[in-house]
């Protein structure tokens, strides 16, 4: 490829700041929000999913922008920012977003919600009646697990968790006449957030019954003004690749992660300067990383009341994943055919959750588990629920002398715990239990059975772009793979050797795998279209991924671009790469889909004059996924499958009512039907595709 063309260019024309791509990304996520199209519970969902991702970017991605400059680690990023720079940017577009979130809430959804019959109010508003009842729920319920702390007067600032709201109070003493402050810690950890009032929908804050009801508090003392605060703290860490223990070496960091520094402080808009400046200080933060919220504070936990009973006219119509068609068996069959026995007649997709988890994979691992011929059963645990059928699968499977083998990824963010306690509970069992490798996150999902057939074993493989669970499979798009190709097969039982022993292969026969190949492999596959393409018989490449960061990656892209390949990226969140540049992207259209299920499926097609490859799997084209994890994509062979998965992004790139494209100067535009065009949403076909399919499968069979 001809790279000197693109280097020609200045660097950082090349490509967009990650850190402000992913804001770009939560501020789609906030227009689903603001959009009178969207139905108003789905509306205060996205609100929460707002304000959800928010703190988990500040939590681990601007903490290490500050630990950069507190290390004075000036390295420039792929558009040649400067960590500082970055953050100075980040700050400026946050602050009206942020703006813009609060008084939707406050201005748009409260009295909307209100007209419907759910109310969040204030105890100011409430009637008498109503106050009584809240006022008796703070005697019995609220006051008894409340901790004022005082501040001063010899004693230490207290330790505020991460994440945790408090309430700052002004008080004074009437004997002394001096001023103290002290600090309330709102116990919604332990408590509804919200506090719903018998026999209604409506709600009162936590926090406003509190600050109701400080005098119960601070008997004797005036109380001059009180405010509201909320800290995150750094919850970043890394775990060294020389670890001898690595379960004990993620347990000593979580223990830290507690206590890290303060990233962000929220308070309420207009504090009182005698409690702001004291939190100020002793918070130890900055101006740029105080943020004042102008109403509700952490909206985040408003997502429970997206399943409040009842208001179906407030919601998005429901949707129950379907069996798919190949798994639901021959005409009257009961029960559907085996997963195992499907298999054996050729590749199968799932795509959820418009296909059902519970009768594909879970019933795939169920089989394999009673299964007599079945001899081991392997499989990558990156993040699960707590009442996944999965594990406890696994566990049985032990129990019954199958050699199961479990790779549980105790390192994945936020779920450690959740993966420890899943580990020892595997190991007690007696299942084999690998942790993980110490310098990369395993983060590639599949599921491994080798079972008996006559003198030889069959390899049955599941490869999937989406956890092992249960509840995301519901909420989250994703494809899986069912194939009993030998060399898939013998490629995925390598892998397993190297997470779980010393093997490092050096090939894998089908597969692409990371760290070892598989940016090469998609950089192959890239300089093999630009080969193939003429203008008599052109080549094109379609992708779909929730990020596009890596920049070998986006060079070669803008290489194929250059040759006359028309390039079609899906990319749900970060995108790098610069579209729609005259002489450098000219033939690359980047489109972001969102709406009621998150997107996260992944497939990457290479469609070239008499040849087409096509894979999917779990990875993203980002440095970390590349080079810090063990990924894994798989091809995908099977002509009627890759129709399937081609059909999906066709879908995608019409969609024209939950999709915004990518311009080159970096603004994303929300697509709208053009004139005489019809209303088109990705989602919304394949739901009513799968539904269409099991009626039509289903029609005239007497009922089980």
């Amino acid at each position: 490829m001809d790279q000197a063309t693109v280097l020609e260019r200045p660097e950082q024309t090349l490509f967009f700041n990650r850190e402000l791509s992913w804001l770009d990304f939560n501020d789609r996520v906030l227009q689903l929000a603001e959009s009178p199209d969207t139905p108003l519970l789905e509306r205060v969902k996205f609100v929460a999913i707002f304000a959800r991702n928010l703190d988990e970017f500040v939590m681990v991605r601007v903490a290490r922008l500050y630990e950069k400059i507190a290390q004075e680690i000036d390295t420039t990023t792929p558009d040649m920012s400067t960590p500082a720079e970055v953050l100075t940017r980040f700050h400026e577009r946050l602050v009206p977003m942020l703006q813009r979130h609060t008084r939707l809430m406050e201005e748009v959804l409260r009295p909307a919600l209100a007209e419907k019959g759910i109310r969040i109010l204030r105890y100011a508003e409430l009637s008498p009646d109503l106050r009584a009842q809240v006022d008796q729920r703070f005697r019995e319920q609220i006051f008894p697990v409340l901790t004022p702390l005082a501040i001063g007067l010899g004693r230490h600032f207290p330790y505020i968790s991460n994440l945790s709201l408090s309430l700052a109070v002004l008080l004074r003493d009437p004997v002394t006449d001096s001023e103290n402050i002290a600090r309330i810690k709102v116990p919604k950890e332990l408590l509804p957030r919200l506090v719903r009032l018998k026999g209604s929908h409506t709600f009162v804050p936590l926090e406003e019954i509190v600050s109701a009801h400080l005098d119960a508090l601070f008997p004797g003392m005036e109380v001059l003004d009180v405010g509201m605060f909320r800290v995150t703290r750094d919850a970043d860490y890394t775990v060294s690749e020389d670890a001898e223990d690595l379960l004990r070496a993620v347990e000593v960091e979580l223990r830290e992660r507690r206590f890290g520094e303060v990233i962000r402080l929220e308070l309420s808009a207009g504090m009182n300067p005698r409690l702001r400046e004291p939190l100020v200080e002793a918070l130890g933060v900055d101006e740029e990383q105080v943020y004042e919220i102008n109403g509700l504070m952490d909206l985040g936990d408003l997502l429970f009341l997206t399943s409040l009973p009842g208001f179906p006219e407030l919601r998005d119509p429901p949707w129950s994943p379907l069996t798919q068609v190949r798994l639901f068996g021959e005409e009257g069959a009961t029960p559907p055919v085996s997963v195992l026995s499907a298999m054996r007649r050729g590749d199968l997709l799932v795509h959820h959750p418009y296909d059902s988890f519970q009768t594909s994979v879970e019933r795939f691992v169920q089989e394999a588990v009673d299964d007599p011929d079945v001899l081991a059963i392997k499989l990558t645990v990156y993040r699960t629920s707590d009442s996944s059928p999965l594990v406890p699968a696994i566990i049985r499977a032990s129990e019954r002398g199958k050699q199961a083998v479990c790779m549980v990824e105790i390192k994945a963010r936020f779920d450690e715990r959740t993966n420890i306690a899943w580990a020892r509970a595997l190991e007690e069992a007696g299942v084999h239990v690998v942790y993980g490798i110490p310098g990369l996150k395993t983060h590639a999902k599949a599921i491994l059975v080798v079972r008996r057939e006559g003198e030889k074993v069959r390899h049955y493989v599941h490869i999937g772009s989406g956890n092992y669970n249960p509840k995301t499979a519901r909420l989250y798009t994703d494809f899986g793979l069912f194939t009993t190709d030998p060399e898939t097969g013998a490629d995925v039982a390598d892998l397993f050797n190297f997470l779980t022993g010393f093997a490092r292969p050096k090939k894998f026969r089908k597969l692409l795998v990371a760290p070892m190949a598989l940016r090469e492999g998609i950089l192959e596959e890239i300089r093999k279209t630009v080969a193939a393409h003429t203008p008599e018989r052109p080549a094109r490449i379609r992708m779909k991924m929730n990020a596009l960061v890596d920049p070998r990656i986006i060079r070669a892209l803008y290489d194929a671009s250059k040759a006359g390949v028309t390039i079609d990226l899906n990319v749900r969140g970060i995108c790098c790469l610069r579209p729609r540049v005259p002489g450098l992207s000219d033939r690359i259209r980047v489109v972001s889909n969102l709406g009621r299920f998150l997107e996260h499926a992944r497939a990457y097609l290479f469609e070239r004059p008499g040849e087409e490859r096509m894979y999917i799997g779990s990875a993203d084209l980002m440095p970390r996924n590349l080079d810090a994890r063990v990924e894994l994509l798989a091809p995908v062979e099977d002509p009627g499958v890759r129709a399937e998965i081609k059909d999906v992004l066709e879908r995608c790139f019409a969609d024209n009512t939950g999709s915004w494209e990518l311009c080159p100067d970096g603004s994303w535009v929300r697509r709208v039907p053009k004139e005489g065009e019809p209303r088109r949403n990705a989602q919304t076909e394949l739901m009513e595709r799968a539904a269409a399919r099991f009626a039509e499968l289903t029609s005239g069979r007497p009922k089980a």
